[in-house]
């Protein structure tokens, strides 16, 4: 998918699958698990053994279908690499101006994380594609409901503690999107083969979404 494809995929799920520590051999499998279930965005953090390769097979294979980025971007070697390797959009846990700033020359989409309202707003004048709210499991909705107060021009993605109970709760108060991680890409199911398992989770959190 090209930037406005992905982009509007983005808008229209509002999810974005978090995989992480998922093995090389069962990448492929886990994204067509999230294609069948409806969730097309879908990052591979670089903490992840295989990441690099991983994100080229998956370019190879979905690229039609899927927007595939790259996730636990830490600097701009990091933000290189992953573009290197194919990614089409990148997150950051941190805020790292100089990451932001090279991002949007590309013109590659970029989502940094940030806590505070001062690094949120240097993330956004940076040039964000819309910012990460990071740790949101720890900080909450009311935090991030806080937020958007003085803040509602930035667009802000919620990272961490998104269930199918409290999915909509996020998406209420206005945000851009969702980092959805361990709760939809379950480890020990995919050990254990079960990738519908993901088809599942992934079509249940879209429905409760909506």
């Amino acid at each position: 998918m090209n930037r406005e494809q992905g982009l509007k995929e983005i808008e229209r799920t509002r999810i974005v699958a978090i995989v992480r520590g998922v093995k090389e051999a069962d990448i492929s499998s886990v994204a067509d698990a999230l294609y069948r279930g409806g969730v097309t965005v879908m990052e591979v953090t670089l903490n992840t053994p295989g990441a690099l390769g991983m994100i080229r097979e998956l370019q190879g294979k979905f690229a039609d279908r899927m927007y595939i980025g790259a996730g636990t971007v830490l600097d701009l070697d990091d933000a290189n690499n992953a573009v290197q390797a194919g990614a089409s959009f990148l997150v950051t846990p941190n805020m790292d101006e100089e990451v932001i700033r090279w991002a949007k020359s590309e013109e590659i989409p970029i989502f940094p994380g940030a806590m505070t309202p001062t690094e949120i707003v240097k993330a956004w004048k940076a040039g964000a594609t819309a910012v990460k709210v990071f740790p949101s499991a720890s900080l909450g909705i009311a935090y991030i409901k806080e937020l958007m107060g003085p803040l509602d021009h930035i667009p802000m993605m919620a990272v961490g503690g998104v269930t199918e109970e409290n999915i909509k709760q996020f998406l209420n108060i206005g945000c851009y999107g969702l980092g959805i991680g361990g709760s939809l890409i379950n480890l020990k199911e995919i050990e254990a083969g079960q990738f519908d398992w993901i088809t599942n989770k992934a079509a249940r959190l879209l429905a409760a979404s909506r």
